[in-house]
Parts: C-alpha cells; sequence; structure tokens
C-alpha cells in the first residue's frame, strides 16, 4: 500500500464561513476523515503546516514547505499539499525550482470550494493529486478539476469555475478520463543527478507590467530600492518602448547598474520572441534576459531563485538559457 504525506496551508479547500467570510479552519483530522472515503486504497497521513488564505502566502512560507517536503521525502511514496487557489502557482513554479530532482511525486491541490460543501470540487481534486502521488512520477505538479499539470506551467485563469488552472505552452501531464488516471510519461520532464534543496532566493524582486505611457521613472525608484530584479510583462512579442518616453533607456541603465532584468509577454500564450521587432531587439542587444513561454509565475519565482543562487551575471544568464524544470523552451 503506497503512504502518501498531505500537507495542509489553508485555502478554500479548508475553509469554513465565519462572520468576515470564509477563512481556514477545517483541522487536518476533519480533512482527513473526508479523503479517505474516496482514497480507501491508500494510507494517507495528514499534518498542518500553516493554516492561512493563500493571499497571505510569503516567500518565507515557500521555504519552509520545501523544507519540510525534504525532510519527509524518505518517509513516503508521494506528498500532496493542500493550498489556497490565488497564488497555488507561484507556490508551485517556487518549489519545481527549490526541491531540484524531487525523487518523488509532489502534487499542490486546492479547490474553488470548501471540502465541507455538498456539491465541492474539493473532494474530486483532492482524490485526484492523491492518485497522481501515489503513482510513482518524480516532480511537482498541480491537480485540479481531472487534470494535472507541470507546477512551472501551471495558471490560475479563471476565479469561479472549477476549469479555474490551465497548463500554460505545456500539455498536460496526466488527466482523468473513463479509463481512470492517464499519465503522458513522456511529457514529464528528465531529471539530471540527485535531489538537492535549494531554498535561496532573493525578495527584492518585482513584477512590472507595461502599459501605454508607463514612466521611465519608475525603473529608477525601484533602482533606487535596492531591487536586484525586475520581470517585465511586456507587449505582444516582448515590445519596450523607446519612443518620447524612453523606458528601453532606463532599462538599459539599469541593466548597467547590475540588475537583472527578464522580460516575456503579458500574453497568456505562445510567450516572447525579441528578435521580431525593433522593440525587442533593443532589449536584447541592452543586456535584457528573454522569457520565452514562460508562465509570469515561473518567471517571477525563477528570477527570484536564480538571484537567491548567485550574482555572477554570467550564471545568471546561463540559468536562463535552459530550463531547469520543464519551465520554458528555448527558441534558437
Amino acid at each position: 500500500m503506497k503512504k502518501i504525506l498531505m500537507i495542509n496551508t489553508g485555502g478554500t479547500f479548508s475553509s469554513v464561513q465565519g462572520e468576515k467570510g470564509l477563512a481556514p479552519g477545517l483541522s487536518s483530522q476533519e480533512l482527513l476523515d473526508e479523503l479517505r472515503l474516496v482514497t480507501r486504497s491508500i494510507e494517507l497521513e495528514m499534518e498542518d503546516l500553516f493554516s492561512v488564505d493563500s493571499a497571505n502566502i510569503f516567500p518565507e512560507d515557500w521555504k519552509r514547505l520545501a523544507e519540510r517536503i525534504a525532510e519527509v521525502i524518505p518517509l513516503y511514496d508521494g506528498i500532496v499539499v493542500i493550498h489556497g487557489t490565488d497564488t497555488m502557482a507561484y507556490t508551485a513554479s517556487m518549489l519545481g525550482f527549490m526541491l531540484r530532482n524531487v525523487p518523488i511525486p509532489v502534487v499542490i491541490t486546492g479547490s474553488q470550494l470548501s471540502i465541507s460543501h455538498p456539491v465541492a470540487d474539493a473532494m474530486e481534486n483532492g482524490r485526484c493529486a492523491v492518485y497522481m502521488a501515489a503513482g510513482g512520477h518524480p516532480g511537482v505538479f498541480v491537480a485540479f478539476n481531472r487534470k494535472v499539470m507541470l507546477g512551472v506551467r501551471s495558471s490560475k485563469v479563471r476565479t469561479m469555475s472549477f476549469d479555474a488552472f490551465e497548463s500554460i505552452n505545456y500539455p498536460y501531464i496526466a488527466e482523468i478520463n473513463s479509463l481512470g488516471l492517464c499519465v503522458h510519461t513522456k511529457l514529464l520532464p528528465q531529471q539530471e543527478g540527485g535531489f538537492s534543496l535549494c531554498t535561496g532566493y532573493s525578495d527584492r524582486v518585482c513584477i512590472l507590467k507595461l502599459y501605454p505611457g508607463i514612466d521611465p521613472e519608475i525603473i529608477y525608484l525601484l533602482a533606487e530600492q535596492g531591487y536586484k530584479g525586475i520581470y517585465i510583462e511586456a507587449f505582444g512579442l516582448g515590445g519596450i518602448p523607446f519612443l518620447k518616453r524612453d523606458f528601453m533607456g532606463a532599462v538599459r541603465q539599469a541593466v548597467e547598474n547590475g540588475i537583472t532584468v527578464l522580460t516575456g509577454s503579458q500574453c497568456l500564450y505562445e510567450g516572447s520572441s525579441l528578435s521580431v521587432y525593433e522593440t525587442g531587439l533593443r532589449a536584447l542587444e541592452s543586456g535584457v534576459l528573454q522569457a520565452y513561454d514562460m508562465t509570469a509565475e515561473a518567471a517571477y519565482t525563477k528570477l527570484m531563485w536564480t538571484l537567491g543562487q548567485t550574482n555572477d551575471p554570467q550564471e545568471i544568464q546561463q540559468c536562463f538559457a535552459k530550463s531547469l524544470a520543464g519551465e520554458v523552451c528555448i527558441r534558437a
């Protein structure tokens, strides 16, 4: 019998109605009692790491979660993390980088309705996560609405539908259908080397979404505040304005001053290609790194994680020139 640990961090999955709205409130034992109804062939254990709305999860919580997972890896066949949906994709992405070559499945799930609700999606999501965790396929995944995605490719795209998450620019790793849980093993990223826990990160990183007329002064303000990295969600294939208000000029100066600037597309699908238009080529010539087809969540957390490992510009560039956990397809 497979042995699975479920780590509860809160979110809607374990919420109850209070005076000020929904908030995490169900204990690990209450969740376990519910989930055992649909996972009787698997030995489940559960623990509460913390119990918060995922809007209140911060980078130090990612580190704590990664450390706890690393501690218990030798004891279990797989791990399920119960998590709020709002920042789940950020957590899943960062775990994909912190848990290098994780040797067992780590599956993150949540729900749009609490497991205490009679028509909730929580039970189905929990079941999918548990059986993926018991499947023996190493990696960090998100399970939601009968689909399993790479954690570094997941993104929340709907606020109320049960079909809240999508795998961006990458096929689903597994799906539940009339044949059961069908895992597409050829889509699993290849791991190289043994497991290592790498929890270093920089919290001096921000996401900046471009809009028409944006003031370049914001780049200088970020530099004054000591930011080490900026992920720019640019226009289309990666366009950054350089006429009238010379935003590109401010970016170039930031790079020259040692700030790592990563650029991707505001569009969810298909990614950036800075070599097509002048607005992108100027960015490449200025030393800007390219996110290609990464999600915003993966790009942001990879930038945080990379700057927590090294300050060497060449090593940073090398890190963004390859896929670490299946998060990106590098275009020639």
